[in-house]
């Protein structure tokens, strides 16, 4: 399966929030969709609109994204 990049630094990783500051290891498939890295993680209760970059200071919405 391809993932997008991140528009800054091109990797694929990216990080969700709740509502109490939790994180979740998540990547965006090639059609926006938000799918944990973990198969056995929930994204029920976390924030899909908003990514945070593991590799640099970027955020921002799946749609910014770039393909490989």
């Amino acid at each position: 399966m391809r993932f997008l990049l991140c528009p800054q630094c091109g990797i694929r990783r990216f990080h969700v929030k709740d509502a109490q500051g939790n994180k979740c290891l998540v990547q965006v498939t090639t059609d926006y969709v938000v799918v944990p890295v973990n198969e056995n993680d929930s994204l029920e209760g976390f924030d899909t609109t908003t990514l945070y970059c593991l590799g640099c200071s970027w955020s921002g919405s799946p749609k910014s994204l770039k393909r490989y």
